[in-house]
């Protein structure tokens, strides 16, 4: 299993605003498209599906751009994944297999989606941000 572009983007953008959320700032686009190395007009496509599906509002003016509509806290992963990808990501299974070793693959592979689900569901952004943070720190220390 991967995690496509779009996902891994729009993870790394909702990152970057749950880092401000705290404080209120807002990004623009082409702010978080320079911190994350995304491109311009995909990022735009992203941002709009979050803002569309309630992860993120944008704020107009000239101080406007995009905040996390929640506290980063309270937004899974699995949340902003099936934002991203629009479907459940553990499909029921096809009762229709036509032999009993397609339908026991599919039984395992629903069982490993649902792992991921279950994963997924237990972080959230505060989580992602968290994380960062230590890993940051840990390439800041350096030992004699």
């Amino acid at each position: 299993m991967e995690i496509s572009n779009k996902s891994e983007y729009a993870l790394l953008a909702l990152l970057e605003l749950a880092t401000r959320y705290s404080s209120g700032e807002s990004l623009q686009i082409r702010q978080i498209a320079v911190l994350q190395h995304i491109p311009n007009r995909y990022l735009e496509q992203l941002l709009a599906t979050l803002r569309r599906r309630g992860l993120i509002k944008s704020i107009r003016g000239a101080k406007g751009g995009y905040v996390l509509a929640r506290d980063p806290r309270s937004i899974t992963l699995l949340e902003a994944f099936t934002c991203m990808e629009g479907v459940d990501t553990a499909p029921a299974l096809d009762s229709d297999t036509t032999t009993v070793e397609t339908q026991v693959i599919q039984e395992i592979w629903h069982e490993a989606r649902q792992a991921a689900n279950a994963v997924l569901q237990k972080y959230t952004l505060q989580d992602l941000c968290e994380r960062r943070d230590i890993h940051r720190h840990k390439e800041l220390m350096y030992y004699i």
